[in-house]
């Protein structure tokens, strides 16, 4: 069994209580951490000069069969300069609002994997630039598809799920950068039109 890293123990003489517990799994140290302290304890380890995790691998979300257990939202880091992860895990109650404050002021690229979580687990991130769905349209109306509460095909039949999409407007998913882009395309140059034109023969 491998050792703990030492930024749980570092982690825990610098938050206190607001460090849960820790624990190594498959060789990974997991570190749980209050929700309320969530940011400030991603911040510290990203800029910390004894840390560094300043890349952000994911974030994502797990949500147990046991109805005992928290969903919990996971975040895993990885320090470039000294070749070490950590995986932090902030676990939120069911009954109460699913939500924690937003890391894209401190990893960019959070950006997506936030609005994926939100997406898929309805979880809310205070905070954050544009939380909308990412990988489901934004008026989908059936909840979120990875909670375990979720029905196998779905809340509505097929024959409501169809009438849906083919009466949807799609352009209103769409930015008015996104749709400005797809206007400005007859107006490309040729090599760019060839280049954004979907492959032939798929």
């Amino acid at each position: 069994m491998s050792a703990l890293s030492p930024s749980a123990t570092a982690l825990q003489a610098r938050f206190g209580r607001a460090v849960l517990r820790s624990e190594v799994s498959c060789g990974d140290t997991i570190v749980y951490v209050i929700r309320e302290a969530a940011h400030d304890v991603l911040a510290w380890l990203k800029d910390d000069p004894s840390q560094l995790f300043n890349y952000l691998t994911d974030i994502t979300a797990v949500e147990y069969r046991d109805r005992e257990r928290p969903l919990e939202v996971v975040y895993q880091l990885w320090s470039l300069g000294r070749k070490a992860a950590l995986r932090i895990k902030i676990e939120l109650i069911r009954e109460r609002p699913l939500d924690v404050a937003t890391v894209t002021d401190l990893w960019k690229g959070a950006d997506w994997m936030e609005r994926e979580v939100w997406d898929m687990f309805g979880v809310k991130f205070a905070g954050h630039p544009d939380l909308r769905r990412i990988l489901m349209w934004e008026n989908y109306s059936e909840g979120h598809p990875l909670r375990k509460d979720f029905p196998l095909r779905g809340r509505f039949s097929r024959a409501e799920q169809t009438r849906r999409a083919l009466s949807d407007d799609l352009e209103k998913h769409y930015s008015m950068e996104e749709l400005s882009v797809a206007e400005a395309a007859p107006y490309l140059s040729k090599e760019m039109q060839a280049r954004l034109a979907p492959e032939r023969g798929r």
